[in-house]
């Protein structure tokens, strides 16, 4: 692992989710190699192109740590099993004729997963593979964001057996691949890797068009989850968190309706070292800061657990102050203990490849505003650990 303080720069620590807007050039190229107008080596280009940009424009922010955009995935939950969100290059044991939905958005859009055919289940693409074309581009330390074991459960059918291959045999492949794909993020040079959770708040949803959502589902994540997380030591762990939001998709969401009191409490019970928490566009801010403080454990296995707050809504176009940031931070540490508290953005800015941006009025627009975002929550964030005599 690479040695990474995060209070050295900002006092209190500061640390992005991952995803950044996609450049259009770069989306028009994902189009392009599904339609098979260009080769793979041709998207690669761009991908490059669009990662060097996100790395040079992401250390000019003055953020401490930084990650790549995942420019080079096709989403945050299905880099791991396609080339891209239309399925070209799909892992062979995967059937992309129609798995469940993994969320239905507020503006109505869709987002499906591909339903698992045969086993065994693999990973075909690790965060590490990517990330390692990465880090040689960046002069500071670079955060890796991983899909969690919860979301990619969702390939295995509802309510059906996949022949030869019983759920309990997937769940343990599935276990020991997030594993690996965590390890391999360290090993390539990660200083911190997230783990993905976005599913967690849905899972408190009963959505009739979604059915899985229904089905009290979020023990039974919390627990693969935590199956992941103990086979690694406390030390390790400190540096594994873990992110939760209401989705942010094409400026959408798909759970902001669902109270945080149904997920914060269970979900503090995952044995990671901090948590990445949607909180810049939640109204009662305060309530849930109450929520995180009575919640957040001192111990978890050895670690003292950590609450990064969300202080910067990736979603709407407008870019908060330095001083916002500072304001809201200060706040929360009537109900955080300082020391356990940091700062973050809401979500990704772009977790899916394709992304329009619609409120922003375009994905290279909306690319320009998240730098200034992020450059932003650096600034506030300095200013509330003087204010709080951190640092």
């Amino acid at each position: 692992m690479t040695e990474y303080d995060p209070r050295t720069d900002t006092g209190i620590p500061t640390e992005p989710v991952g995803s950044l807007p996609r450049p259009t050039k770069l989306q028009e190229a994902y189009a392009k190699y599904d339609a098979g107008d260009i080769t793979h080596d041709q998207l690669e280009t761009e991908q490059d192109e669009a990662v060097r940009d996100s790395i040079e424009r992401n250390e000019a922010t003055g953020a401490p740590i930084i990650s790549d955009g995942e420019q080079r995935w096709s989403s945050f939950a299905t880099y791991a099993i396609t080339d891209t969100l239309a399925g070209t290059g799909l892992v062979d044991t995967l059937a992309g004729d129609g798995g469940q939905y993994f969320a239905i958005f507020a503006d109505g859009h869709r987002r499906q997963l591909p339903r698992l055919a045969k086993g065994p289940f693999r990973y075909k693409t690790y965060a590490a593979d990517t990330l390692k074309k990465s880090i040689g581009m960046a002069h500071k330390p670079m955060k890796q964001a991983v899909i969690a074991p919860s979301m990619l459960a969702l390939l295995y059918p509802l309510d059906s057996e996949v022949p030869g291959y019983s759920r309990e045999e997937f769940e343990t492949d599935l276990v020991q691949e997030c594993e690996k794909d965590i390890r391999q993020a360290f090993e390539a040079g990660a200083a911190r890797v997230s783990v993905d959770f976005t599913e967690g708040r849905l899972a408190t949803r009963n959505d009739p068009r979604n059915p899985w959502t229904g089905r009290n589902m979020l023990p039974h994540f919390i627990e693969l989850d935590n199956r992941v997380f103990e086979r690694f030591t406390a030390e390790e762990r400190s540096k594994i968190g873990v992110h939760t939001c209401p989705g942010g998709d094409r400026d959408s969401v798909h759970s902001a309706d669902v109270d945080y009191n149904d997920l914060l409490p269970s979900m503090f019970q995952i044995n990671a070292g901090y948590f990445l928490i949607q909180l810049a566009s939640e109204r009662d801010k305060d309530r849930v800061y109450d929520i995180i403080g009575k919640n957040i454990r001192g111990d978890a296995n050895g670690v003292t657990q950590m609450a990064y707050v969300g202080v910067i809504n990736p979603l709407n176009p407008r870019v908060e102050s330095p001083e916002e940031v500072r304001d809201a931070l200060i706040r929360a540490a009537n109900f955080i203990d300082k020391e356990q508290l940091a700062s973050t953005d809401d979500c990704g800015f772009s977790p899916f490849s394709i992304d329009e941006k619609p409120s922003h009025g375009s994905p290279d627009y909306a690319r320009d505003i998240a730098f200034q975002k992020i450059t932003n929550r650096v600034a506030g964030t300095k200013l509330a650990a003087e204010k709080l005599g951190i640092g």
